[in-house]
């Protein structure tokens, strides 16, 4: 696959577009990320410069190799060669996301998916596990891999908002099939947590529409979590970062970020949690480290790698913030190979939502 890269912080949308994509004249596809009060006129001006194209973008936090923000910025793949893609809407997320999936099957039949060579890419503005099912009832025929963000950072009182081929939309998903005509696709999923020597439990009782868990062996979630962590009722949502929650399935652990204690000791969380799944505490592990030994494994597998996108959770942001690491991080990623992406208020990977996790897909 051959693609191009850039950012661009000229206040003018137009002279945004020009400067990233200089040279670029009949692309397969365009991803995209840009600040908020731009992405209707940054949309427009993709579809007039390259009505062809297709295209999907979204507002927020973006970043590309080193450089990161969410204001006055635009940032930009280009997938120029080698490639085929197919770009599509499912909308109705909270009530009837089932209703566009004709829309993914058609994506799917024309590119033409191979296991090895292609992902699906999306963003998505809310109800994520509702969409990831449903998606998988199309992907998982073809063996194709999902790969997602949630949109985040959307100013307060404003509504979240994904662009698809010149159009806006809200309460929706934009996706992107991207076959690799020219080499292999892999996805990874990057947690910094990992189970230790804390129980595991059974959610015996949950809230699935306001993921709430309620209960884990009878007891009240906020109870246990707190016996098993040794701090206090008050300092749970606080510790978040060092030790949140994880979903167990087999051998791969789902992280789960609480958010809030309810009135009866649940937790609240960004992700659902089922009755009778294996709960446990997971514990912050030496992130530096783990972080280079993604970059080997996709340097063991790939061969020359072309690009990189990722999607990185708002709560790595802020740890890594809080620890002065996210210009290391992104300089140390980069020395991979051009890394575009977006810090998402969640993340998801093949057949689960998930919280606090790098997510990305590589191209040869």
């Amino acid at each position: 696959m051959k693609s191009k890269s850039n950012v661009s912080r000229n206040s003018n949308a137009k002279a945004a577009v020009e400067e990233v994509l200089a040279g670029v004249t009949n692309p397969e596809g365009i991803l995209f990320f840009c600040d908020y009060p731009r992405i209707e006129e940054i949309t427009e001006v993709l579809k007039k410069k390259y009505p062809n194209a297709q295209t999907i973008g979204t507002a927020g936090r973006g970043y590309c190799n080193d450089i990161i923000d969410d204001k006055n910025i635009f940032i930009a793949t280009a997938f120029t060669d080698e490639a085929k893609i197919c770009a599509g809407v499912m909308k109705h997320l909270a009530s009837a996301p089932l209703s566009d999936l004709n829309n993914l099957e058609k994506a799917l039949r024309e590119i033409d998916p191979k296991e090895d060579n292609t992902v699906c890419i999306e963003l998505c503005t809310n109800n994520e596990e509702r969409l990831v099912s449903t998606m998988n009832v199309s992907l998982s025929k073809y063996r194709v891999n999902l790969l997602g963000a949630t949109t985040f950072g959307t100013p307060e009182g404003k509504t979240s908002k994904v662009s698809v081929n010149g159009k806006i939309y809200e309460n929706a998903c934009a996706f992107m099939v991207i076959k690799n005509t020219s080499g292999k696709v892999f996805v990874y999923k990057e947690n910094i947590y990992a189970r230790t020597n804390f129980p595991t439990h059974v959610a015996t009782k949950v809230n699935r529409e306001t993921k709430e868990l309620i209960q884990l062996d009878n007891r009240p979630a906020a109870e246990v979590y707190a016996n098993d962590t040794g701090v206090s009722r008050d300092e749970i949502v606080g510790n978040v970062f060092q030790q949140p929650l994880g979903r167990v399935l087999g051998d791969e652990v789902y992280i789960c970020s609480m958010y809030d204690i309810g009135r009866d000791g649940s937790l609240v969380n960004y992700k659902q949690f089922g009755e009778n799944d294996a709960v446990t505490v997971l514990q912050l592990q030496d992130y530096r480290k783990v972080v280079e030994d993604t970059k080997s494994e996709i340097r063991r597998n790939c061969g020359s790698i072309d690009t990189m996108i990722s999607f990185n959770c708002i709560y790595r942001y802020l740890l890594f913030e809080q620890e002065g690491y996210t210009d290391s991080y992104l300089r140390s990623m980069a020395e991979v190979c051009d890394n575009v992406g977006y810090v998402a208020g969640g993340e998801q990977f093949k057949r689960q939502h998930v919280n606090q996790t790098m997510v990305c897909a590589v191209f040869e």
